[in-house]
This record gives C-alpha cells, sequence and structure tokens, in this order.
C-alpha cells in the first residue's frame, strides 16, 4: 500500500515505451467496437445496391426451377451457386469488418507486435490481487457499462416493439413499396440512436482507459531516479544526449557567425569564426568552427551575413585544433590572427571610402 501512495509521478518516456514493447497498451474494446460498427454500416449502405442486385439474381435463378423436377445434380448445382452468391454478399462486408477492426486499434496506439502479451506468465496468476481487482473502480465501472449497454439495447428493442404495435395495424393500407420505406426509417431511426449512445460510451471508455493506463504505470521519484541512473550507463543513451548536446551547440554556433569579424579557411576543408571585441574581451575569441560539411554551412551563412572570409589553411588549422567554441584564441596565434583582423579592418575601412 505505501508503494501505491509513493507511485505519484507521471510515467517517463522509457516507461512507457518498456510498457508497449511488452503489449501493455491504453486499448478501448468500446471505441474498437464503435469504430468497427460505424464503419460496417458505412460499407453495408455503400454495398447495399451491389447487394440488391445479387439477391435479385439469387432469386431469379430460384425462379427458373419452378415446376421442375429436380435430381441430385441440379440440388448439388443449386446448393453450389446459392454458396457462391452467398458468399459474394457476405465477404465484402466480412473483409471490412476485419480490417476495420485493425483500423480501430492502429487509431488507438499505432502498429504494434509483440508477443509477450500472449506468453502465459505465472506472476499474473495472483489470488489476492484478483479478490483486489474484483472489486476495484474499474470493475465497478466495468460492470455500469455493461448495464448501460443492455438499457441502450433493450430500450431500442421497446421502440421498436412499441411502435410495431402502435402502427402495424395501419400498414395494411400501405402498398408494399410503403410498407418497405416504413421499415427502412423505423431502422434507421434506431441505428441512429444506438450509435449516439455508442459514441458516448466509446467516449468515455476512451477517456477511463487512458486514465487508468497512466495512473497504473506511475512512478515513485525513487523508481524515477533509478531509472535515471541506468540510462546514463546506457551507451545508446550516453550518444543520444551527446548527439542532442552538439545538436544545441551547433545552432547557438550559427546564430554566433553573422556577429564575427571574420571567418578563416582552408579553404574547402577548415573554417573557424572569429570574433574581436576589444571593449570587453582582451583577446579574439572563436566563436564557430567545423570541419568539411559544416565548414561549408559557414562560410554560407558568414556570405548571407556579409562577414569576410579570409583563406589561410595554416592558421584555419591550428585554430580548429587548438580552440574550442566561445575560447578565447592562445597567445601563440595572437600574431596570425592580428594580422588577419588588420587585413579586415583595412578592407572594410576602404571598402567605406569607396
Amino acid at each position: 500500500m505505501a508503494d501505491d501512495q509513493e507511485k505519484t509521478e507521471e510515467p517517463t518516456s522509457k516507461k512507457i515505451e518498456d510498457a508497449r514493447k511488452e503489449g501493455n497498451v491504453p486499448k478501448s474494446q468500446d471505441t474498437s467496437s464503435f469504430v468497427t460498427l460505424l464503419i460496417a454500416l458505412g460499407a453495408l449502405f455503400a454495398l447495399f445496391p451491389f447487394m440488391q442486385s445479387r439477391i435479385r439474381s439469387l432469386y431469379m435463378y430460384y425462379q427458373s426451377f419452378m415446376g421442375v423436377d429436380l435430381g441430385k445434380n441440379d440440388i448439388f448445382i443449386i446448393s453450389l451457386t446459392t454458396f457462391k452468391e452467398l458468399a459474394l454478399i457476405i465477404l465484402p462486408i466480412a473483409t471490412i469488418v476485419a480490417i476495420s477492426g485493425v483500423l480501430a486499434a492502429v487509431l488507438q496506439f499505432g502498429f504494434l507486435f509483440s508477443t509477450k502479451s500472449i506468453i502465459p506468465d505465472i506472476k499474473k496468476i495472483d489470488p489476492i490481487k484478483g479478490l483486489k481487482n474484483l472489486f476495484s473502480l474499474k470493475k465497478a465501472i466495468e460492470g455500469i457499462k455493461t448495464i448501460v449497454k443492455v438499457a441502450v439495447v433493450m430500450g431500442a428493442a421497446y421502440y421498436f416493439l412499441y411502435t410495431f404495435l402502435q402502427e402495424t395495424p395501419s400498414l395494411i393500407y400501405f402498398s408494399l413499396f410503403d410498407q418497405l420505406l416504413w421499415w427502412l426509417q423505423k431502422a434507421m431511426i434506431l441505428v441512429a440512436i444506438m450509435l449516439i449512445l455508442f459514441l458516448l460510451l466509446a467516449l468515455f471508455d476512451l477517456f477511463f482507459v487512458r486514465y487508468n493506463y497512466f495512473k497504473d504505470l506511475r512512478m515513485s521519484k525513487q523508481e524515477i531516479k533509478d531509472e535515471y541512473k541506468q540510462m546514463e550507463g546506457d551507451p545508446q543513451v550516453k550518444a543520444r544526449i551527446k548527439r542532442v548536446q552538439f545538436e544545441m551547440v551547433k545552432k547557438r554556433m550559427m546564430q554566433e557567425i553573422p556577429g564575427a569579424d571574420v571567418v578563416i579557411t582552408n579553404p574547402t576543408h577548415y573554417a573557424v569564426a572569429i570574433r574581436y571585441n576589444q571593449e570587453k574581451e582582451h583577446a579574439p575569441k572563436v566563436v564557430a568552427k567545423g570541419i568539411d560539411h559544416l565548414a561549408i554551412r559557414i562560410k554560407e551563412i558568414a556570405r548571407e551575413h556579409n562577414v569576410q572570409i579570409v583563406e589561410n589553411p595554416p592558421l584555419a588549422r591550428e585554430l580548429y585544433k587548438k580552440c574550442e567554441i566561445n575560447e578565447m584564441i592562445p597567445e601563440t596565434l595572437y600574431k596570425a590572427v592580428a594580422e588577419v583582423l588588420a587585413f579586415v579592418y583595412q578592407s572594410s575601412k576602404k571598402a567605406k571610402k569607396s
């Protein structure tokens, strides 16, 4: 009980991913049923003309044998033809229903294939835990939902029966076509009412299932600390952290290039951006550096912001090897960098005068 009370923290992404690998996902059965029912009804309406045509053809086929003495071979052929026609009518709907069941699951939690959820687990056979679950809030809600479903079906049946008893006597004055329209109208009303009620049930069940799912995955603060320590030792996690850190440094570095005084290049393999603020800094600073494709990108940004590019292969290589980003250049490179900056400042003055 104490452990349950301590689990107040939301589950980490790793905890959720581990649960998913084991086949533990928030699946709302009512939502799946509603989506399947909705798609099946849509398919039924879309395929109704085709189904009507096949049924009419089958009826005409039967009529062709009226008054004919049938042998065993004839009965076999009629049975085979009937089976084929019924298969043509039923199979499209059955296929769509099967696909819609998969689609409903994919819409809820994406594509998932896990064998762990179907492998028997002896740990799950816990009588005490099973007894607790029997009287849990989750089971109570499930019971209420079942009662509501039964009430919906019974209510619909009562409506249909009541309407039938009230209006059936007047149907004898209707033509066959009008009688079919009457039945169709009542069926559509029944379907609409049931769809609305089942939609509300599905939305409630979806919310309830997801709430319970994340509640069951909650962690204690100690579990989060332990997970973090475990992840720190994971080479893949370390590599991912390093990659994220590099991307952050790279982004900040690229933002500094427009404010640089000069970009010193190899000219193709190395590029180092230098900035020198005489009022705030005692020496020039490396604000960006890179090789190969990163060097090309540094030069592109420099050109876009009119930062002068100077080719000096030995100096570019030395700066790249000896200086880190946002570090002052070493004293051994003062003279070489000063000459480049003097050239850049002189070029800028001449450009302004011209």
